[in-house]
């Protein structure tokens, strides 16, 4: 597979000059505010869908070891929060299959969409830049990607000819929560004008999260607690109910350890470029302790050991003008597998993914305001579980798609329309007489597209309206799975006769962007109809699926079921400059999201994130920051049957950067208070938000610094 990357990238780039020329390119100073993530780079103000970038001195005040708690105070975006290892974006209420998370553009190619225990396999100590695009524009990524893209851009494969002959970049963090003790280093070196060589590594350690003031169990599952105290139990170390309703401040079994190593190399002329890279990450950490609310019910700490190694590859050829401006080719391919770890450290169950994803894409240059790309993504996963916990057959899924994107500009008025077809199969490999689970293959073909338009009533303001329509084929997950999963609590069962997922959606947006002030909003409805859902049943639906296996059904029943649904809300952020003292400028900003999504004729979609509001006060000089910021988070009371409400809370969060050698330099330290007020905050889409609160009060020291 490797081989066949390098012919690949090789076949594309024999354009390239040869090795003779006497100035290597120089490098691209990318701006604030150019999208990198879509095919065709434009400003966030162009883009017709909420948008956000996360870089500079802000990325590294929100950095945290997971990627969906460092994007958790982005407008439109929560995190799962499954224990402080296990966090993935969610964006506008989506998770899981609708969402996709990427690196520079490719998929993580990891199991953290099978479930909310699985971490996202993408290290944000190395980050260069986060990009999160929420809305149907996110389809050229995928037909799963229907409620954004997550992007994280890194170094690992050169982008420029250092202008020194190298570069070196370094972070080194400590948080107090959870004792975190974590660093990463990149560095380049030029041999000769055009090959460029890079090697990374980081290293994380935490301990235990210390959470905020109060228990560990929520009200309601201390209440359930309790009121087991006394009562005769079945097993054979019976629960201390009482001591497990009490205990507060520490996390248990949340403690993690994780390093990774990474190498690379690049051609870089003024034609293009050709660069590969190799990448290992291992991880060992913990899933907090779902402590047991009643008698029968077990208490699990288990730990995951993670293991994941990739290899990329990317070229661009830039054509010189004509109808084509580049060709641009991506892919990766990665095995991975994870053991999911009993307490005296045998292997309970075992997961195995390979993967393998590509892109190609043509860009067209920019004739008469018209410019575009069209390409051909595809993709493939053989995804195995092994074990006590094996919910799942070994299954293969492949996709191909095709797509494009156009856009037209002239003067105030711009259009963009976008197309997506693809053909996806996903087939169950049960061996024969194996009875456990679905056995099959289903294909599927979907058809996705959005149009759009925005007009410049000013210089400084622009709205913007996009329509879209969009079709997802169901997961092997949601069409083959039967069997307990303990990671979730649930028994699942998926249905394999399941139809394409369709939704029709409209979005509108809002840009102000002056001297001194800014504002950013967008508004959106998406109905659904056959949207898949997991909802709680009666236990006879998964006892009689269970049975040819013989397989006892000790946790709740769930299964799959496709309704109508639909989702809507907003979210906006805005930023105001108050005064100018000094070399210092005082600015103020407020961001704010809300979503509502329910299940037509049932009841409310579960796990969607509460609404909340976000402000801050900033000061900015050339070697001295300042902020302040306080974040409210509203109860969530419009729950499914089996879930239980979320309390709202308030956190106040302060940081204090110094860059020694002006704004400008890659030398900074930051040190930020999180959570002042040591407040127990729970986020109500999480699984474990009745078990595992959010970290209490935390003091972090962040220093960066580059060569």
């Amino acid at each position: 597979m490797i081989r066949s990357l390098l012919l690949a990238g090789t076949a594309l780039t024999i354009s390239l000059p040869a090795m003779a020329q006497s100035t290597p390119a120089p490098a691209r100073a990318e701006q604030q505010d150019i999208i990198v993530t879509a095919p065709v780079q434009r400003s966030e103000t162009d883009v017709l869908q909420g948008t956000s970038i996360l870089t500079g001195e802000e990325l590294t005040r929100e950095l945290r070891p997971t990627i969906g708690e460092t994007l958790a105070r982005q407008p439109g975006v929560s995190a799962s929060s499954f224990g402080p290892n296990a966090s993935r974006p969610i964006l506008r209420g989506f998770q899981g299959e609708r969402i996709r998370v990427l690196t520079d553009g490719i998929g993580s190619i990891d199991v953290s969409n099978t479930s909310a225990d699985h971490a996202v396999i993408i290290d944000p100590l190395l980050a260069e830049r986060i990009e999160v695009l929420r809305g149907p524009s996110a389809l050229l990524f995928g037909s799963s990607a229907v409620g954004g893209v997550v992007n994280v851009v890194d170094t690992r494969i050169p982008r420029s000819v250092p202008a020194n002959g190298y570069r070196l970049n370094g972070i080194a963090n400590y948080g107090s929560a959870s004792d975190e003790r974590s660093g990463g280093l990149a560095g380049d070196v030029a041999v000769g004008e055009h090959l460029v060589l890079h090697a990374d590594g980081s290293y994380l350690k935490t301990g235990d999260l210390r959470t905020g003031k109060g228990y560990l169990l929520s009200k309601s599952a201390r209440a359930d607690a309790l009121s087991q105290v006394g009562l005769p139990q079945d097993a054979e170390e019976p629960i201390d109910f009482a001591a497990s309703a009490n205990l507060r401040r520490r996390l248990p079994n949340s403690a993690a350890e994780t390093w990774t190593a990474g190498v690379g190399a690049a051609i870089i002329t003024d034609t293009g470029t050709l660069g590969i890279s190799y990448s290992h990450y291992d991880s060992l950490y913990g899933v907090p302790l779902r402590y047991a609310t009643e008698v029968g019910q077990e208490q699990e700490a288990p730990r995951l050991d993670v293991v994941q190694n990739r290899v990329d590859l990317r070229a661009e050829v830039n054509t010189g003008g004509g109808f084509l401006d580049k060709i641009r080719l991506r892919a990766g391919q990665a095995s991975y597998r994870h053991f999911e770890l009993e307490e005296d450290n045998s292997v309970g169950t075992a997961f195995f993914n390979k993967g393998l994803e590509g892109r190609l894409e043509l860009v067209q240059a920019n004739r008469g305001g018209w410019q575009g790309a069209s390409g051909v993504q595809f993709f493939n996963r053989i995804f195995d579980v092994k074990g006590d916990e094996a919910f799942l057959p070994k299954n293969e899924t492949n996709q191909t798609g095709i797509f494009t994107l156009q856009q037209y500009s002239s003067g105030a008025f711009k259009a963009e329309g976008g197309l997506r077809y693809e053909t996806s199969s996903a087939a169950a490999r049960t061996p024969a007489g194996d009875e456990r689970f679905f056995r099959g293959e289903r294909d599927f073909q979907a058809v996705s597209g959005s149009i759009g338009a925005s007009y410049g009533v000013t210089d400084t303001v622009r709205f913007g309206l996009n329509l879209s329509h969009t079709e997802r084929a169901p997961s092997a997950e949601e069409l083959f799975a039967n069997g307990g999963h303990a990671g979730t609590q649930a028994y699942e069962l998926g249905n394999p006769d399941f139809r394409l997922e369709k939704s029709n959606g409209v979005e509108a947006t809002m840009h102000v962007h002056g001297d001194g002030f800014s504002i950013d909003a967008s508004a959106y409805y998406t109905k659904f109809s056959n949207y898949i859902s997991e909802n709680q049943v009666d236990q006879a639906v998964c006892e009689a699926a269970a049975a040819p296996s013989g397989r006892e059904v000790d946790l709740p029943c769930f299964q799959y079921q496709q309704r109508d649904a639909r989702y809507y809300g907003f979210e906006a952020d805005a930023s105001l400059r108050l005064a100018t003292l000094g070399q210092y400028t005082i600015n103020a900003d407020l961001l704010g999201d809300y979503v509502r999504a329910n299940i037509i004729d049932q009841g409310n979609v579960p796990r969607i994130p509460a609404a909340r509001v976000l402000g801050g006060l900033e000061a900015q000089g050339d070697r001295l920051q300042g902020r302040v910021e306080v974040e409210h988070v509203f109860e969530q009371n419009r729950i499914a049957a089996f879930e239980t409400p979320t309390d709202d809370y308030t956190m106040v969060n302060a940081s204090i950067g110094f860059s020694p050698f002006g704004k400008g330099s890659k030398t900074s330290l930051l040190i930020s208070a999180n959570n002042i007020f040591d407040v127990e905050a729970r986020r109500s889409a999480s699984f474990l938000k009745d078990f595992a609160p959010l970290a209490g009060r935390d003091i972090r020291a962040t220093l960066r610094f580059g060569l």
